[in-house]
């Protein structure tokens, strides 16, 4: 498949592309994206996603925790949970990422990112409690269904980070 007059074989090296992958890029609403047409972007974003996996695992270990161990209700559990998982977020993708925005100030950097991740916490807040009380807790009653609704919020949640922090957070980097 090309992309800008190179293959996405040559954007990442030694690696057979997957079917998957390829199937997903000629989907509409990804194509939209603009992500094929260029594949630095397109790694760049599976960095994101990959930096956001291992937020998520922070996220869903705090809220365990909080709401298991120390007997938190969810919604203060998942502010507390989403806010560690932001921190590291922030730290990952500004080191591996977006490295080229280290010679950005840390201040304003994390102040940008901050600020998206609010709106994003406040529509993973939505989701999350929206589906534990609609879906999860009503389809088949389990104490700890709240992590499908969790994983649910964290799905859509994702995008939104990626692009408004793209457009906003690092903006000019190429």
């Amino acid at each position: 498949m090309l992309f800008a007059g190179r293959t996405l074989e040559r954007v990442i090296p030694n690696k057979k592309v997957p079917a998957w992958l390829l199937w997903l890029l000629k989907l509409p609403g990804v194509n939209r994206l603009g992500l094929a047409e260029r594949p630095r972007e397109l790694v760049r974003f599976f960095k994101f996603a990959t930096v956001g996996t291992i937020g998520a695992s922070v996220d869903f270990t705090v809220l365990n925790v909080l709401v298991l161990v120390a007997g938190w209700t969810k919604f203060w559990a998942n502010i507390v949970s989403v806010t560690c998982a932001i921190s590291s977020n922030f730290t990952w993708n500004r080191l591996w990422t977006f490295p080229e925005s280290t010679e950005r100030p840390i201040p304003t950097q994390f102040g940008k990112f901050a600020m998206i991740n609010v709106v994003g916490l406040a529509i993973n807040q939505i989701v999350f409690l929206s589906a534990d009380a609609l879906l999860y807790s009503k389809i088949a009653p389990h104490p700890l269904n709240y992590n499908l609704a969790k994983a649910t919020a964290i799905a859509l949640v994702l995008f939104w980070n990626y692009f408004a922090n793209r457009a906003w957070t690092y903006r000019g980097i190429r």
